[in-house]
């Protein structure tokens, strides 16, 4: 799961080692059975924290290529 997370969050523009950070936090967190949405929701939450241009970065990766709308994303309605 980490390497997934880093590598995403290097997509979304945050530096390598940054990302492994984003990773290593998420990981620690992790617990078995962990729902992907949760998962995407700490992701975000960190990216928001250190950059919030990461944050959208993801967040416009989602809409484009995923598909995914806004508040399936972040449980948030659209800004």
């Amino acid at each position: 799961m980490r390497e997934k997370i880093t590598v995403s969050a290097m997509k979304a523009g945050a530096p390598p080692e940054e990302a492994r950070e984003i990773g290593e936090t998420i990981e620690r967190s992790a617990y078995d059975g962990m729902p992907s949405g949760e998962i995407r929701q700490r992701v975000l939450e960190q990216l928001r924290g250190r950059n919030p241009e990461w944050e959208e970065n993801w967040l416009m990766y989602d809409r484009a290529v995923k598909k995914r709308g806004v508040t399936a994303v972040t449980g948030m309605p659209a800004r």
